[in-house]
């Protein structure tokens, strides 16, 4: 019986620890500017395959993913914040979704690189 409860929980301890493999963190540098930037953002990329957790830094135009990477890959997040019209990590956002992004987005240049390319 003791070997049964030790073999048991030698199982669960592998299951935990390769469950905590899975989970990884990027940071993306993007041209967010406003409370909309975040809104949009954190709400669309949380649908993103494997993603667990966005937050999105104003003060330093940063996105924070908390995803599973055996379900995606920096470059599909990184594509995805793209495909919203942000620019990601010197990528700039896609023409025509930038162009649908809410008024202050566009007028405020959101998705665009600022001025002599890259952060």
């Amino acid at each position: 019986m003791r070997t049964l409860i030790t073999i048991c929980l030698f199982v669960v301890g592998l299951t935990v620890v390769a469950q905590e493999k899975k989970t990884a963190h990027i940071d993306i540098l993007s041209s967010t500017v406003c409370d909309m930037c975040v809104e949009t953002i954190q709400s669309n990329l949380i649908y993103e395959k494997g993603v667990k957790k966005v937050d999105v830094d104003l003060t330093t135009s940063t996105v924070h993913v908390e995803y599973d990477s055996k379900k995606n890959t920096p470059e599909g997040l990184r594509g995805a914040l793209v495909k919203l019209g942000y620019s990601a990590d010197g990528v700039p956002g896609d023409a025509k979704a930038f162009a649908k992004l809410p008024a202050c987005c566009q007028k405020e240049g959101c998705g665009k690189l600022p001025e002599g390319g890259a952060h």
